[in-house]
């Protein structure tokens, strides 16, 4: 049983507020991920739970107990830091397993520790190497199996692949993922890019300014985010945002008038808005498609082809959207195209950046990594 409660937890240095009032609950054997632009206080967050860092303010409770007075070594926690922080001078097998040295845990202890989870990291062969005969990849490997041999009740991951090139940070997340599964174990990971937040996590947070701003799975930040700023910061590329005019709403949505000037009704609840409200509409890029009837039309500026997948940037009246696109498609830069949505596609946002509640609940939301398992908490989602 590993699980970790945050109870108004704030963090100063001096007169400057870091970490700003953080609640979570983060439950057994999740996999839990830390996400937001630099400066937003997740690495602060991350320290604190390790003891790193103490609390300003609030509450740090792991398994029950309460922790703000006890010291990292006796927390049961394991880190893994974006540098590996290897000796040099020491073989795989002595950097695994230098903390149970340190710990007196006898050779023979430390030898199976190791093998167990040299074997779990596919590290076997390499155990009577040196770090300098290693590359990246399996450098970080062997830092995580120094966490792994402690047998940790909570793995705490700091930006662990940020050093990596764009293939081996691929190949990390699928096994980070996989050790996820074979340990059954509890994990909290930090990281400012969301696509390692959303192909890993059970459930991301997602911070700004020292703030939680939304709490769920991927797929239900994805389909459904709280505000403006998780809306712009899940998915790649980002999401568009085009004004609107607010023309009505009843019981089947919001009707609002396109920057090409047709009427378009969003499946959201617009019961408290007024007459004049402004209004912004979001649609993700992957949700444009190339229409010669459709309702709004632009000039492609910029062309960028990726074989499966294209990515259009269309010079509209009001700025620049995302288009994106078959990989195929033949279009140049210069040309005109039009193009339009499933309305149900759409997000309506108020001008202080909240999201009007969707009407309809996409049938995705309830997905996470381990397909038929119940969704975790969503935290204060709408």
């Amino acid at each position: 049983m590993a699980t970790l409660q945050l109870k108004n937890v704030i963090k100063e240095f001096g007169d400057t507020h870091v970490i700003k009032g953080v609640d979570l609950e983060v439950k057994d054997r999740e996999f839990v991920v830390f996400v937001g632009p630099s400066g937003c206080g997740k690495s602060t967050l991350l320290r604190m739970i390790a003891g790193l860092e103490s609390a300003s303010d609030g509450d740090i409770v792991i398994d029950g107990k309460r922790m703000n007075n006890i010291g990292p070594a006796e927390r049961g926690l394991a880190m893994v830091f974006q540098s590996y922080a290897l000796y040099p001078h020491m073989t795989v097998e002595d950097n695994m397993g230098f903390s149970l040295r340190l710990a007196g845990v006898s050779k023979a202890e430390r030898k199976e520790k190791v093998l167990d989870a040299a074997r779990i990291l596919q590290l076997e062969n390499l155990l009577d190497r040196k770090p300098k005969a290693l590359s990246g990849g399996q450098r970080q490997r062997v830092a995580i199996g120094r966490a792994i041999v402690r047998n940790p009740s909570i793995f705490l991951f700091d930006e662990p692949l940020s050093n990596l090139d764009a293939a081996l940070r691929v190949q990390m997340r699928v096994e980070l993922a996989r050790l996820h599964e074979e340990l059954d174990a509890t994990m909290i990971y930090v990281t400012h890019d969301q696509i390692e937040a959303m192909t890993m996590a059970d459930k991301i947070v997602v911070l700004q300014g020292g703030v939680v701003e939304q709490v769920g799975s991927p797929m239900e930040l994805y389909h459904h985010p709280r505000n403006r700023f998780v809306a712009g910061f899940i998915g790649s590329p980002t999401m568009n945002f085009l004004p609107v005019d607010f023309q009505d709403a009843n019981a089947d949505g919001v009707q609002v008038t396109l920057p090409g000037g047709q009427d378009c009704r969003v499946p959201v609840n617009g019961e408290e808005l007024t007459a004049g409200a402004r209004l912004e509409l979001g649609i993700r890029p992957e949700h444009l498609s190339l229409d010669d009837n459709g309702p709004m039309s632009g000039r492609i500026q910029v062309i960028e082809r990726l074989g499966g997948a294209t990515s259009l940037y269309v010079q509209m009246d009001h700025g620049m959207i995302t288009v994106v696109a078959d990989g195929d498609i033949e279009h140049k830069v210069g040309d005109t195209i039009h193009y339009g949505f499933e309305s149900f596609r759409g997000h309506l946002f108020r001008e202080d950046g909240l999201a009007l509640e969707s009407l309809q609940r996409h049938p995705l939301t309830a997905i996470d990594r381990q397909a038929n398992r119940a969704p975790t908490d969503s935290g204060d989602n709408p």
